[in-house]
């Protein structure tokens, strides 16, 4: 009786769980679909072949948004070019070199960190070290810079954890056939981690893409028609042109529906790019025979 008792009391807890995790999911889910629908929904109406190849005009009420997509796409490409080797060098060092210790338990401690640091705080430092000290200015390059920096973290984690998970066996045997560590680590670590170091790649992505605060001080203009020539241009983005046209803005209003097209496109942007990375990303898995 006593087991029967303690059964159902376990099956209990069970359903009661599953049922949690259900009602979470579809919770998030729901959300999300809201959200996106939302946006979906104000900003179609406003997307034209015109929308997205021309320059705002009659104080932004009027026009398209092309320099601030390509202004969002040099700073994305920025970041990523400029994080992608250093989170995963940093990665390798950390996972196949570095000794176990006290320096590295302090350098993962930083790097979590840093993670948590408000995006505002990035951007005050690409002020002061990129656009002031170094004297690059607001520009593609200073933008870039910070937002490498603030993805970094992102980076390291990913590929940190990737490496991790490629059997310790692979290593053994190709050290054991005479290979030294290095190409080792090129490869044979290297191949076998690029799904989840692609996974982080996304993750940059789609925050660097999104960030406000960090391009406000180092790269961000409120408006320029050009488009830029240099990684020394200040260039308009995407989200702070949301930002501009719904806060700043002399006809809030009457952009209300430019602000959900810039949205929905900034939305569409991110989504492309995470899609090619994760069609790579399943192609190599396939690759995998373990």
């Amino acid at each position: 009786m006593a087991l029967q008792s303690s059964m159902r009391w376990r099956y209990f807890k069970e359903g009661l769980f599953f049922g949690l995790v259900r009602l979470s999911a579809f919770v998030i889910t729901a959300a999300l679909g809201g959200l996106l629908f939302y946006i979906f929904f104000h900003g179609l109406g406003v997307l034209s072949w015109d929308f997205l190849t021309l320059p705002p005009t009659d104080s932004m009420t009027k026009g398209g948004i092309m320099p601030a997509i390509l202004g969002t796409v040099c700073l994305t490409l920025g970041a990523i070019v400029i994080a992608l080797p250093l989170g995963i060098l940093s990665a390798i060092y950390l996972t196949e070199y570095a000794k176990q210790g006290r320096l590295v338990r302090v350098i993962r401690i930083g790097v979590n960190c840093l993670a948590g640091v408000p995006s505002i705080v990035f951007g005050l430092f690409g002020l002061g070290l990129f656009v002031v000290f170094l004297q690059f200015g607001p520009s593609i390059l200073s933008g870039s810079l910070t937002l490498g920096i603030l993805i970094l973290p992102t980076i390291i984690g990913a590929s940190e954890e990737a490496l991790k998970g490629v059997p310790q066996t692979f290593r053994e045997a190709s050290l054991a056939l005479g290979v030294s560590k290095w190409q080792t680590i090129y490869r044979i670590v290297l191949p076998n981690a690029l799904p989840g170091i692609l996974t982080g790649s996304i993750l940059g992505i789609g925050r660097a893409a999104g960030e406000t605060a960090p391009i406000m001080f180092t790269a961000a203009a409120f408006f320029t028609a050009k488009l830029p020539s240099s990684i020394f241009d200040e260039v308009m983005a995407l989200p702070f042109h949301v930002y501009v046209l719904a806060t700043a803005g002399t006809h809030i209003e009457a952009t209300r529906p430019i602000q959900f097209g810039t949205v929905l496109v900034l939305v569409g942007l991110v989504l492309a790019v995470d899609l090619v990375a994760i069609v790579i990303r399943g192609t190599i898995r396939k690759r995998k025979r373990w």
